[in-house]
């Protein structure tokens, strides 16, 4: 793709296409989706920290995930990927600020000791769980499952291994979890659209956590792709900056 600006017209091109106004909504969409595969191949999102743990998560996808939990308001949420644990500590807070929530699970095959130390050692600890084995282990699946109560609202978030088959896996071990009206979300679809970036793999464009969502959908009909509805809008726009594409799988109520 060629992208021509010219900020004295205040007009964009692409390819060989009309110029269109630099400050429309078309523009802005053109120029996001690019700017996604750049901040992916600067690690961009390994920029920040949440409540002293580093988060590795572009902002906006977690400013919506803390409008469906503030919504939807779980008992329990489900994380498969621990890496330094920002996003156990930042669940852990919202449950915290909500004054509601009873556990977040966190599952990984490893945890490094200072990970795991540092989360052992922080102020939210007491509502954060880690399990260690592989998530989708029997095993590891049947231990998560003991955790839960039968009256449990849960979520569940994907973010481990994320090649299409252990994805997959896992949304087959995991959806079983998830309460009617609530998500499993399949983190880092961003894949497909790096593949060919210096950071990327030429197979991620067919092997990556969107084509397991997408499979994963057609064999359950119970639970279909919608990404969750904006909660506040006065802009022209209308489309996720996201990292995670066909990422939210809703179970119907």
């Amino acid at each position: 793709m060629r992208i021509t600006i010219d900020t004295d017209a205040g007009t964009m091109s692409l390819d060989a296409d009309r110029a269109m106004d630099l400050y429309s909504t078309p523009a802005f969409e053109a120029l996001s989706s690019l700017w996604l595969k750049l901040s992916w191949v600067q690690k961009y999102s390994y920029t920040f920290t949440w409540m002293g743990r580093p988060i590795i998560q572009h902002p906006e996808d977690l400013v919506r995930l803390q409008e469906v939990v503030y919504t939807l308001k779980p008992d329990v949420i489900i994380e498969t990927g621990i890496a330094h644990g920002g996003s156990l500590v930042f669940f852990a807070s919202l449950f915290k600020a909500m004054g509601h929530g009873r556990k977040v699970i966190g599952i990984d095959i490893d945890v490094r000791e200072h990970n795991r130390r540092a989360l052992e050692a922080h102020e939210l600890r007491d509502t954060i769980e880690i399990v260690i084995g592989d998530s989708v282990a029997p095993e590891v699946v049947a231990k998560v499952g003991a955790s839960l109560r039968p009256e449990d609202k849960v979520l569940v978030i994907l973010d481990s291994n994320h090649s299409k088959a252990h994805v997959l896996a896992e949304l087959r071990a995991y959806h079983r979890f998830v309460s009617p009206g609530s998500y499993i979300v399949a983190t880092d679809g961003i894949m497909k659209m790096v593949y060919d970036t210096p950071r990327g793999i030429p197979s991620w464009q067919h092997d990556n956590p969107s084509a397991a969502a997408l499979e994963f959908v057609a064999e359950h009909p119970d639970f279909r792709l919608q990404a969750p509805g904006w909660r506040f809008n006065e802009s022209p726009l209308s489309k996720d900056i996201t990292a995670w594409p066909e990422a939210w799988l809703l179970r119907a109520a």
